[in-house]
């Protein structure tokens, strides 16, 4: 039986033995455990957390019960459950006033029975004798914010809205005692909360998944150690971050203006900036105390590394995360304040116990892109000066060390050629789709290959895939036997089978080669609700990244990766790594991190432990798709520099560091070339640079020529080829046989990778 035998059955059959895995206890726990560490305490006065759980509570907000697990789209999983915050509170035993509960469900159930989304609701009025009951009834408040969002569509909430002013209003002014909880997968104005005196603490739970409500529940009563650490910089309003002022200037375009200096770039370098931030990158609160120490450093060619030892001086348990920042000197190119080179978190620390971890600067990955030509052009460099070295949780207090990097002369740490950035003349309608309108893209239906009665590779008249994994034929081989067809076939993607809800690649029966599935992510593996297969939802990736734990990253992708082999399924459409350039990008619930190297290094694991099974990612979405707005239409306009330091830079370090079987490329323009049309990143940086081995797929009905696709370097598009046009640009020596061949092995060579 050949290897990827799993993807030509239906149904799915349990991957180890006489049970399913799929949504498991154990992967449960895992998501439990991922929601636990990525919890955020932001504030905890005089240390009125963690609660006693055998004290009553006094629930307010729509968002008690109304949790939202994760936002809209593909990122979205269809569970067997959700534990809202009210349900881990009472799975715990916790005593809560039941009334508010009844109240607030019965109004929400008003609000999603009008096809309103949960998260999309208004916060219903108060009614004062609830309050008075509820104030009766406990000593403590605890109230409940939430957001939505998702695919397709930008935020407008970032604000905290009147009803939600109102209802603090009124429990600050009822209860001594008020814990708030945030329950969103993107950054929201938390200044209230901060600078409120009445508000005594504040626990962000982002979305956690279908555990999510029982993790915070038991951060809250103490049970767990909040250890999460922001991956983003929280400002006090809107207009406070400057990617915010072009972002809806219009439908078509996007300027970049700000360059590099995004998130806490921008925060710790513009002068005045820092008294915008409310919380800043990294900031995150412990029931316990932590010491640090830099024990030893040193430095090589590459890199420079500290030795650090950490000791719990608390009276609790718990974990801690050490970032590593650097200051580079000032110079002919312009730098940051601060960047993170590497980050690292404890194990769970006793009281009184101690780890030492290891941190590396990478002086490649540290180092500026020279655009301009100010010093070495189109290089990586690290210029003459004196580079300091910061430890600590956060960007603004992270503590100077006592090491310097000296350098008398400027290092060129990689020389490359200029790729990507704008050029004089170009726009987006020179790489508009030729004929195509776009209503024809979106009706456009997938080709179905049927599949022969008797399949001519049983009578061994041809080469088949089986004949390539087993070594009795070459792949330029096989290849050289498909017809024109073909090939064009399998640049296209494939029907759905079995429980996917995404399509396929491969589909060549005739010759062996399977229809290989994929399913959408990354919060979990997305299976149509209709087959009756549910499966586990993992908090979202902001939260899981605001674990900065490699470990639960890769624990999360390994499970994910089983429940993607239990039920056939090939490829997972994750994880996604664009930054969060402003916090209105409707996605970014999907994405890790304004700083790239967070996102880069925390989508590795990820990637490293889905691929453990010998199933595949896609890494998305290449490149520049910080916007949801016009999405197939708009273009970004960014510099080269921004391009890949900030945009390019976290693919870079997941394509390097974990390998991913597949890239998918994004809707958007970037810089006047359609982003699956773009042969300087799809080809020259991609693979030309930092070599990647896998292919590149479309995202899903895109309005990009599968011919320049092809020439380009995206070797598979979604959901469905054009074969007519590509077979059309063949015969006009656009494209040559040798073009599709060689998307053709790429995408081959993966299903052999498969198991």
């Amino acid at each position: 039986m050949v290897k990827w035998s799993r993807f030509l059955y239906t149904p799915s059959l349990p991957l180890y033995g006489k049970e399913r895995i799929t949504a498991c206890d154990r992967h449960i726990e895992v998501a439990r455990l991922a929601a636990e560490e990525g919890l955020v305490l932001l504030k905890n006065d005089g240390n009125i957390l963690p609660l006693d759980p055998a004290k009553p509570l006094a629930l307010f907000g729509k968002a008690s019960v109304e949790y939202v697990k994760g936002g809209g789209g593909s990122g979205d999983v269809f569970c067997p459950y959700i534990h809202s915050l009210a349900d881990g509170l009472q799975l715990n035993n916790v005593k809560v006033f039941e009334p508010l509960l009844d109240y607030y469900n019965k109004e929400t159930k008003a609000q999603h029975d009008k096809d309103v989304k949960p998260g999309l609701t208004t916060e219903p009025e108060l009614p004062d004798d609830l309050l008075k009951e509820a104030r009766g009834f406990a000593d403590t408040a605890v109230i409940v914010i939430n957001r939505f969002s998702g695919e397709g569509w930008d935020r407008s909430d970032y604000a905290i809205t009147d009803a939600e002013n109102k209802l603090m209003d009124k429990v600050t002014n009822a209860f001594d005692r008020v814990i708030a909880v945030i329950n969103s997968g993107g950054v929201i104005d938390l200044s209230r909360f901060k600078e409120d005196n009445k508000i005594n603490a504040c626990l962000h739970m982002w979305q956690g998944g279908m555990e999510g409500g029982l993790a915070a529940a038991r951060a809250l009563i103490g049970l767990v150690n909040p250890s999460g650490k922001l991956s983003d910089t929280h400002a006090r309003s809107i207009d406070s971050y400057p990617t915010t002022k072009g972002f809806h200037e219009s439908e078509e375009y996007v300027e970049y203006n700000e360059g590099i200096y995004v998130g806490y770039r921008h925060f710790e370098t513009v002068p005045g900036a820092r008294e915008q931030v409310v919380y800043p990158f990294g900031y995150g609160m412990s029931y316990t105390t932590f010491k640090r120490e830099c024990t030893d450093s040193f430095e090589d060619e590459k890199l420079v590394a500290f030795t650090v030892k950490v000791t719990n001086t608390g009276k609790v348990p718990g974990k801690e995360v050490v970032g590593l920042y650097v200051k580079a000197p000032a110079g002919k190119i312009d730098k940051p304040a601060r960047v993170l080179a590497d980050f690292a978190k404890t194990p769970e620390l006793a009281p009184g116990a101690s780890c030492v971890l290891n941190l590396y600067s990478d002086k490649y990955l540290i180092s500026s892109y020279d655009e301009a030509g100010a010093v070495a052009d189109a290089c990586y460099v690290l210029e003459a000066g004196t580079y300091e070295f910061y430890l600590g949780s956060n960007v603004e207090t992270a503590e100077l060390l006592s090491y310097r990097m000296e350098l008398k002369d400027a290092l060129i740490t990689s020389k490359l050629t200029h790729k990507g950035g704008p050029k004089p003349g170009v726009n987006k309608d020179d790489c508009a789709f030729d004929k195509l309108s776009n209503d024809e893209m979106d009706g456009f239906s997938p080709i179905v290959r049927e599949v022969p009665r008797k399949l001519c590779w049983a009578e061994k008249k041809v080469k088949t895939l089986s004949d390539v994994a087993e070594g009795k034929c070459t792949m330029d081989e096989f290849v050289a036997q498909l017809s024109d067809d073909d090939l064009i076939s399998l640049t296209g993607g494939q029907p759905i089978t079995g429980v996917s809800n995404v399509w396929g690649f491969g589909n060549l029966p005739d010759y062996g080669i399977p229809n290989v599935q994929c399913a959408d992510g990354p919060a979990g593996i997305r299976i149509r609700p209709e087959t009756g297969v549910t499966t586990t939802a993992f908090p979202c990736s902001t939260m899981l990244c605001c674990t900065w734990n490699r470990d639960i990253a890769r624990a999360v992708g390994f499970a994910a990766g089983e429940e993607l082999k239990e039920n056939n399924l090939g490829v997972w459409l994750a994880p996604a790594v664009n930054i969060h350039r402003n916090p209105l990008c409707g996605r970014n619930f999907e994405y890790y991190s304004e700083d790239p190297y967070l996102a880069g290094k925390m989508a590795a694991a990820l990637v490293e432990g889905v691929q453990n099974n010998h199933v595949g990612t896609s890494v998305k979405h290449f490149c520049c798709n910080n916007k949801e707005t016009n999405r197939k239409n708009s273009d970004s306009r960014v510099s080269e520099r921004a391009l890949r330091e900030v945009y390019l830079k976290a693919f870079e370090i997941v394509v390097k560091e974990a390998k991913p079987y597949t890239i998918m490329s994004s809707y958007n323009v970037v810089n006047g070339h359609r982003a699956s049309e773009n042969k300087d990143t799809l080809t020259g940086i991609l693979r030309d640079e930092w070599g990647f081995e896998g292919f590149v797929m479309s995202d899903w009905w895109n309005f990009a020529e599968q011919y320049k696709e092809i020439l380009a370097g995206n070797d598979l598009k979604m959901p469905c080829g054009f074969p007519e046009r590509v077979k059309e640009a063949l015969e006009m020596g656009v494209i040559t046989r040798a073009d599709i061949e060689r998307s053709v092995k790429r995408i081959l060579g993966i299903i052999l990778k498969l198991d």
